[in-house]
């Protein structure tokens, strides 16, 4: 049976329309080139625990598969590639996945990127990271059941996405994009999914949260992990 995939037609539109740019830091992904750092910041902890690795090694992952979900043109892929994973990335807009098979080239890396959902990818990932992703598909707990079938056993799965709250729907919509610091429309504040609702998502698929942590946003800090979940938070969750 072929199941349904978790791609909106509309939302693959909006970041295809994006693809030209992606790569530069002062363009219409600029957001995401400093939200990124914030990321791997938490990711490499994560990994770090999880797998318990040598925090002051440089490849943590050599030997894992990682697949990156909603991968765009890969600013996620290629550090966890130079982490050391054999990394797939997938997203449903061909047009960044087009940018990000030539992004990696020129960079000398071997990344495998796939146009299309989750659900058609086959094979299991010792680490799956889907950021900024389910507040964007069709069907978010279903989406979270794609992702835990894909997990290896003994894998981690990692997601970050918007908080459901005035500050959120404030900071996100009301001032970055109606000031133009994300392209207008990127977000629908009726999709943000709060920490316990994507907790009962992944209990649901059969995995268990680790761990919730904040991304806040400060004059003198920027962007930055935080206990305060208020605008936007990373998870971390296992079988």
């Amino acid at each position: 049976m072929v199941k349904a995939s978790s791609i909106l037609a509309s939302e693959a539109a909006h970041f295809g329309g994006l693809a030209a740019d992606w790569w530069d830091p002062k363009g219409d992904s600029a957001m995401l080139h400093k939200l990124n750092p914030v990321r791997l910041q938490y990711i490499r902890d994560r990994i770090d625990q999880h797998f318990d690795c040598d925090e002051c090694k440089f490849r943590p992952l050599e030997g894992k598969s990682a697949l990156d979900v909603g991968c765009g043109a890969g600013l996620l892929a290629e550090p966890l590639a130079r982490l050391g994973a054999k990394v797939t990335g997938v997203d449903a807009a061909a047009e960044v996945i087009e940018v990000a098979r030539a992004h990696a080239a020129g960079q000398g890396l071997d990344i495998a990127y796939h146009a299309g959902g989750v659900e058609e990818l086959e094979g299991s990932y010792d680490l799956i990271t889907a950021m900024e992703v389910v507040e964007h598909v069709a069907d978010p707990a279903a989406f979270v059941a794609a992702l835990a079938e894909r997990l290896a056993p003994g894998g981690l799965l990692i997601m970050s996405t918007p908080n459901k709250t005035a500050w959120s729907k404030l900071l996100t919509i009301t001032l970055a994009e109606g000031m133009g610091r994300i392209p207008k429309g990127t977000h629908d504040y009726d999709q943000f999914i709060p920490p316990e609702d994507l907790e009962a998502m992944l209990a649901a698929a059969g995995m268990k949260m680790m761990d919730v942590t904040g991304i806040a946003m400060s004059p003198m800090k920027g962007l930055h992990l935080s206990d305060d979940t208020k605008l936007n938070y990373l998870i971390s969750a296992k079988r």
